[in-house]
């Protein structure tokens, strides 16, 4: 089975499914007004990065922290940037934890296309919010992933707090 009857995912999908030409990452550095950010679900913007939902979570949380700068090579980021990335990791692990009760986080770069970047031109960091027992047999059989959330309510949700931890 690689599908499960969702329907309360309708209003998600439909306003969330608008083609973007290009890199999607620079569109959002593009494209940085506040109606702008709600609807690519933006939660915070530095001089040079910004903070957004996964649009494809792998569990209820999910966010990336994305350098303004094109780039798929790591090494090309100004250390600082990185350096201050790190920082509002550090931020991001605290709210995930503190928001959303979460027991661990998982922080990562998948650099390239064989270190299993989906979108592989333009890098970006991972966190990923962790439960015990957060998989089961669905995702390990079945290659299905479920989510007992709302999208739109965990971004709201996010976001309104945000300015409390990303200072």
């Amino acid at each position: 089975m690689d599908r499960l009857y969702a329907p309360w995912r309708t209003e998600y999908i439909v306003n969330n499914s608008k083609k973007i030409e290009g890199c999607v990452f620079c569109h959002i550095v593009k494209n940085s007004t506040l109606d702008d950010d709600e609807s690519l679900g933006v939660l915070h913007r530095e001089k040079d990065f910004f903070i957004v939902m996964n649009k494809y979570p792998y569990s209820p949380g999910h966010f990336m922290i994305i350098p303004n700068i094109h780039t798929a090579n790591l090494e090309d980021l100004d250390s600082e940037v990185f350096a201050k990335m790190s920082v509002y990791a550090q931020k991001g692990v605290k709210m995930l934890k503190d928001i959303f009760g979460a027991k661990g986080v998982n922080i990562g770069m998948n650099l390239g296309k064989a270190g299993g970047a989906g979108i592989e031109d333009h890098i970006h960091m991972h966190l990923v919010p962790r439960w015990v027992g957060d998989t089961n047999f669905i995702t390990t059989i079945g290659d299905t992933r479920i989510y007992s959330s709302d999208a739109n309510k965990i971004f709201r949700k996010l976001k309104d707090v945000s300015p409390n931890y990303f200072r």
